[in-house]
């Protein structure tokens, strides 16, 4: 029993020795270190749970924002689905001027009947618009002017809106559905008539060509 004792007292004396090696000034800075290493860490958690928050919060503000975009489109839908014009109308006047009728020897004319389509018709001269007309579904319309190379066009769908921005919002009134272009090639008229009929296919394009709004327009 003596033995044992005697032996462990040297063991105890040593971690007393040891433990005391760190000096004041040592542990000090050895506190101030964890501490910043304590703040350091609380900032990162923070800032973490600030950028949580405010992806979470953009995230809302997005959806708030699409759920308001489909409301107002919703709107316009049911407001404008059943609208359209009368047969003859001149809707882009304010871009085109009204059209003129030419009755003396040396005019012809393009007369564009349609099937169960309304139709917004272009006429175009040296790629400058010189005529143009709503046309209702089933119905059919004349224009009237002097001879010359014409080319035509046609902007089809359903729902009339007056304040849809076409062209990158150069020009106001369009469709809201079923929108199509189509287009014939120049053709040169003298002193005759030339005759469309718009036929819906089963595929949703009327018998013409494609097109698009910046030749139609």
């Amino acid at each position: 029993m003596r033995s044992r004792t005697k032996f462990l007292i040297p063991l105890f004396s040593l971690a007393i020795i040891i433990s005391s090696c760190e000096s004041d000034a040592e542990r000090k800075q050895r506190l101030a270190k964890e501490e910043q290493q304590r703040i350091e860490l609380e900032e990162k958690r923070k800032a973490e749970e600030a950028e949580r928050a405010f992806q979470i919060d953009q995230e809302r503000i997005a959806r708030e924002e699409r759920l308001e975009k489909e409301r107002k489109e919703q709107a316009i839908y049911d407001k404008y689905f059943n609208n359209s014009l009368s047969t003859g109308a001149t809707p882009y006047s304010r871009y085109y001027g009204a059209n003129s009728t030419c009755n003396d020897y040396g005019c012809s004319q393009i007369k564009v009947r349609t099937s169960n389509s309304d139709v917004i018709v272009t006429i175009k001269k040296n790629d400058k618009v010189v005529r143009h007309a709503y046309i209702n579904s089933g119905s059919s319309f004349t224009f009237s002017f002097p001879n010359g190379t014409y080319q035509t066009f046609f902007y089809y769908g359903k729902g009339w809106n007056p304040a849809k921005e076409m062209k990158g919002g150069e020009m106001k009134g369009g469709f809201i559905t079923n929108e199509s272009f189509g287009k014939d090639d120049p053709q040169f008229l003298s002193n005759n008539i030339l005759e469309y009929e718009l036929i819906l296919q089963e595929n949703g394009n009327f018998s013409t060509r494609p097109s698009n709004p910046d030749e139609a327009f």
